[in-house]
């Protein structure tokens, strides 16, 4: 059913980007206020299954409220649409969006199975379509630029990464565990980072107050070339952690993603050529501690902005559907590890 809000719609409208949001809940209605703030972009509409939630976030920015997303995607022909509803609705509502000829965002994760990301990405390549995950932790300041540090070499051989992502339990959650909600995040940031891919997992996870699943996560990992990382995500800690380390040669580099705080800790024994200290690292002592300035962003009005910027240059989406399926496959290897209590070599895992 169709619900619109008549407005006044200056006619310069009419060379924008078209854009809509599917599922206007807590992240939905965040896109929804982003696309509307963005140069380049009009947002149409916005469809949810609720009738008020999609009226109220529709009258906010002059836009038309559906409850049924097909109906928006007949009338209103988006060319591109942010897709926010439950994990399990992703599969179904990304194929519509695509053969009805619009572009798509998806939130993270791309599906609830491998099988149903295949079919994702197989429908958005068929068609020609631009397909990009809402991995928004990449698009936070603080990890970019941690990114740009480790791609100098400033750390040296990394040996180590740690992600620590906790909180309370979200009551919007019902369709999926931690694991597939919250690490895939992490999990996504490590192959960021490193540019690997991880070799096997071992994980325990617990169900403490969720209905249906995990909750709680501690997890292994081990890539190539020496390297391993950790991860503790849990919905159980009544104060919000959002933390990556990266151990390395030359010290340690540690970001605060809730504050957009970069730190580095310097192995002082590592000395400051780094030429010397990747030739010879002697030992490990505290050096001195170095906050780095940043210009502060918000990460979501980053990432719409860099997919609609792909659509009009005709460009890769910066986090491709093989790239979400990828964060996906190592959910999925976790959970499987915690339910077997057995070390999963990745590769083992369905593509």
């Amino acid at each position: 059913m169709f619900y619109e809000r008549h407005n006044l719609r200056n006619m310069h409208n009419n060379n924008l980007l078209k854009v809509a949001v599917i599922g206007v809940g807590s992240m939905g209605r965040n896109h929804a206020r982003v696309y509307n703030d963005l140069d380049g972009t009009h947002l149409v509409a916005v469809a949810d299954n609720d009738m008020q939630i999609a009226s109220d976030v529709a009258a906010d920015y002059g836009a038309s409220a559906y409850t049924s997303y097909q109906d928006l995607l007949a009338s209103e022909s988006p060319d591109a649409v942010s897709i926010a509803v439950p994990t399990a609705l992703h599969e179904q509502v990304a194929l519509d969006a695509l053969e009805a000829g619009s572009h798509v965002l998806i939130e993270k994760p791309i599906a609830s199975t491998m099988e149903a990301g295949q079919r994702i990405i197989d429908r958005a390549r068929r068609l020609g379509r631009k397909l990009m995950i809402g991995h928004i932790v990449r698009f936070n300041p603080a990890i970019q630029e941690l990114k740009r540090r480790l791609a100098d070499h400033e750390l040296g051989k990394i040996f180590q990464i740690a992600c620590r992502r906790v909180g309370p339990f979200p009551p919007r959650i019902r369709d999926v565990g931690v694991v597939v909600d919250l690490a895939s995040h992490d999990l996504d940031l490590m192959r960021y980072l490193t540019g690997l891919d991880p070799i096997r997992v071992y994980a325990e996870i617990e169900q403490q107050i969720h209905t249906e699943h995990e909750d709680l996560l501690l997890g292994l990992l081990r890539f190539p070339a020496g390297l391993s990382a950790s991860l503790e995500i849990n919905w159980l800690t009544p104060v919000k952690v959002r933390e990556v380390l990266v151990l390395g040669e030359r010290g340690m580099f540690r970001v605060d993603d809730l504050t957009q705080d970069i730190y580095f800790y310097e192995n002082a024994s590592a000395g400051g050529d780094i030429w010397s200290a990747l030739r010879t690292l002697k030992g490990v002592s505290e050096g001195t501690m170095t906050r780095y300035p940043l210009q502060r962003y918000e990460p979501l009005r980053a990432e719409l902005q860099a997919f609609v910027d792909s659509i009009a240059a005709d460009e890769p989406a910066p986090v491709s559907g093989d790239e979400g399926l990828a964060a996906l496959r190592l959910a999925l290897a976790m959970v499987k590890s915690g339910q077997t209590h057995q070390v999963v070599e990745v590769a083992d895992v369905a593509a």
